[in-house]
């Protein structure tokens, strides 16, 4: 999609649909990044950020065992029904 830049006050700027928004799931605040010769607009708030590596430190140090074992036997709904 072609966008024009498009004076905004002193500065200037591009307009993005909203649906382009909406699928991207951008909100009120981005991080604007420039690389090489390219911007790249993400979401500020990334709830998860970081987990992938953490997760992998864990496995590294053998520390991502479950907590919660297993209090009760399987039922059969358990073990035919039951679907991650």
């Amino acid at each position: 999609m072609k966008v024009n830049v498009v004076r905004i006050g002193n500065s200037q700027g591009i307009r993005i649909p909203k649906t382009i928004l909406q699928q991207c799931q951008l909100t009120d605040a981005l991080e604007l990044e420039v690389q090489g010769n390219r911007l790249v607009l993400r979401s500020a708030s990334r709830p998860r950020a970081g987990w992938e590596d953490a997760f992998r430190r864990m496995h590294t140090h053998r520390d991502d065992a479950l907590l919660d074992q297993e209090s009760l036997p399987a039922t059969k709904w358990d073990r035919t029904e039951w679907q991650w």
